[in-house]
């Protein structure tokens, strides 16, 4: 009585033991490649964004409706000194770079290992701090230099022009940086609770 099965060749089935395959099946998943850092990086991400976030709401709810309440020249007086202290602090530096490194990094390790809701969060913080940063460059900074270049409040003689060119644009617009760090902050809390139940 003949079979009506046909023999499977010797070659083919020697092909399917070396690639893993069954008949008819799908390539084995390649697994994602994790890192010890993600978790930590992530953590220290949060908490440089939150740090700015902290500084600027502080400027926001303190010391800017503090100094509204002096007089010209000591707006624009104190206004000079906390400038210049922040552009000579190295810390400030530290974690003003380092919120935006380590959130990209961050982010980048975290779709590395395959993990695409925290990564996803990750980089919606990353490209919040990027606009905070232009914002940064491209207004707080430029006036902060103007400011400075006005040189000694007793030698300026139009106090309340120089006052309210800087504030009517540096306060809303330290606003604007405050909400965008706090979006940030919390996009990076929800990748940090993604991120803690993926490693559960």
């Amino acid at each position: 009585m003949r079979s009506n099965q046909t023999a499977t060749p010797a070659s083919y089935t020697a092909a399917q033991s070396f690639t893993g395959l069954a008949p008819g099946g799908t390539a084995p998943a390649v697994p994602a490649t994790r890192s010890k850092a993600a978790g930590p990086l992530l953590v220290g991400a949060t908490i440089a964004m939150g740090l700015m976030a902290g500084l600027f709401f502080a400027f926001d709810v303190s010391v800017m409706p503090g100094l509204a309440a002096g007089d010209d020249g000591t707006y624009v007086t104190a206004m000079q000194h906390i400038n210049k202290s922040i552009d000579g602090n190295g810390l400030f530096g530290l974690v003003f770079i380092g919120a935006f490194l380590a959130t990209g990094i961050a982010a980048w390790l975290q779709h590395k290992a395959g993990r695409r809701r925290a990564a996803l969060w990750a980089a919606a913080a990353t490209a919040l701090y990027v606009v905070a940063l232009i914002v940064t460059m491209g207004v707080n900074i430029p006036l902060n230099n103007e400011l400075a270049a006005a040189g000694d409040a007793s030698q300026i003689h139009d106090l309340a022009a120089v006052r309210a060119k800087f504030a009517d644009t540096w306060v809303p617009v330290n606003m604007l940086r405050t909400a965008l760090c706090t979006g940030g902050l919390l996009a990076l809390t929800r990748s940090l609770v993604l991120h803690g139940r993926a490693e559960r």
